[in-house]
């Protein structure tokens, strides 16, 4: 394979003026070994051009069948026997799946949870909580004013509760954290760092090993927010020295609309910790019902209620596709189909004036392009009515989300060539 995988991205490199645009993109597809896995997602086949798979991914289709399966046989045929026989494991399960075919994590490390924004409050509130114990000086909490905004409450949030600081690292929203700005911000008084590896408005890749480096140095713990790389970058957890990480599985992993999100906590964290929402599964022997809460060992202890079993379904089948695969083809593809999209940005957009806001470096960008115009919400909405579906973020940028597993490079082709006509058409219209 990665003798396909070199010729897919010299393919998407070597697009130019000389061969039509279109022409290309069928070469690239044709090129593509990874194609195969397209024909698996439902809604595929249409003339729907699909851009927002780093906002919420395609179902697969076997992932339907699994849910239908599921409501029938373990639901309606086992009912309450199903937990005994399955369902109270598989939080864990699917978890060490995530740990190891997508984030770099041994087992035991990985677990299925509640939403994103709890596990973040989770962690963080653990997190800032064990520096204080050790360390009542460590007062700050250090986060980027382009971090997602769930992030950027969740720690307001706990910051107001423990009397501790914010301390902001002013990023520019077309890039995000470097190892500079980080180094300058952390010290003595630092409780937490928290970052996105891949940054939701811009797409720049932080160098998530120097970054955690120069966070232990400082004494810090760090809180990796993987939600917009998990499935479309490799991540290498343990290998990096995550203290720990949170990630949706929405998006690239396909576990449909609310599916509960993963939290990682490296394993000699995880005794010193005391999760601050404790509830019955996070006990050491739940069916126990005791007077007191005594923390079960290892993730389990992350764990506060009943698990979401039927969210965390569909995810299965999007992991079994990566296991096939592996992150490193499908991190070759997600760069050749942002190259090809740059690609038709420079050729069609940026005559309009429309301007680039992800990293041009393929190193320093995740899975997804965006471009800005101070038109870009028009253009977003009437895409919509055509069946083209990126989406806008302010100010001006429409997200361009090409999930490697399920985008083609003919779908780029036209998604591009429509927000070109559409923007077009809604410049002549200003203009009168």
């Amino acid at each position: 394979m990665s003798d396909d995988r070199t010729t897919i991205s010299d393919a998407a490199a070597s697009v130019g003026h000389a061969e039509p645009l279109l022409t290309e993109a069928r070469r690239l597809d044709a090129a593509d070994p990874l194609a195969y896995f397209r024909e698996r997602f439902a809604g595929a086949e249409s003339e729907l051009v699909y851009f927002d798979g780093n906002s919420l991914g395609r179902p697969p289709l076997s992932a339907i069948e699994r849910v239908e399966n599921f409501l029938r046989e373990e639901w309606a045929g086992r009912l309450i026997r199903g937990w005994d026989e399955t369902w109270l494991r598989l939080p864990y399960v699917i978890g060490d799946r995530i740990g190891a075919s997508v984030i770099g994590a041994a087992a035991g490390q990985t677990v299925i949870g509640d939403s994103t924004t709890v596990l973040l409050y989770k962690l963080a509130r653990a997190a800032v909580d064990a520096q204080i114990a050790r360390d009542p000086a460590r007062v700050e909490i250090v986060v980027d004013t382009d971090n997602f905004p769930t992030d950027r409450y969740i720690l307001d949030g706990i910051a107001k509760e423990r009397g501790l600081s914010l301390r902001w690292i002013e990023v520019d929203t077309s890039a995000g954290v470097t190892p500079e700005q980080l180094a300058s911000v952390v010290g003595p008084q630092t409780a937490l760092v928290v970052i996105s590896h891949v940054a939701y408005r811009s797409a720049h890749l932080a160098d998530a090993p120097e970054l955690t480096r120069i966070a232990h140095e400082a004494g810090a713990l760090i809180l990796w927010d993987l939600c917009h790389s998990a499935g479309a970058v490799p991540v290498e957890a343990d290998a990096w020295g995550f203290d720990l990480a949170v990630g949706c599985t929405y998006k690239y992993l396909n576990g449909g609309p609310g599916s509960p999100a993963f939290a990682y906590v490296r394993e000699g964290l995880q005794a010193e910790l005391a999760q601050p929402i404790q509830g019955w599964w996070g006990t050491s022997d739940m069916f126990a019902m005791g007077p007191n809460y005594e923390p079960a060992p290892g993730m389990q202890r992350f764990v506060s209620g009943t698990a979401a079993i039927v969210g965390m379904l569909a995810m299965q089948d999007t992991l079994e596709m990566i296991e096939e695969a592996g992150m490193g083809a499908i991190r070759e593809k997600s760069r050749a189909l942002t190259a090809f999209a740059i690609r038709l940005f420079e050729e069609w957009l940026a005559p309009l004036g429309v301007t680039l806001a992800t990293p041009a470096d393929p190193e320093e960008r995740g899975g997804h392009v965006t471009v800005h115009h101070p038109a870009m919400r028009e253009v977003n909405a009437r895409l919509w009515e055509q069946d083209v579906i990126p989406d806008y973020r302010d100010p001006g940028g429409l997200r361009i989300g090409l999930a490697p597993l399920s985008t083609s490079f003919d779908e780029v082709y036209r998604g591009m060539a429509a927000a070109r006509d559409t923007l077009s058409a809604v410049l002549a219209d200003a203009a009168g």
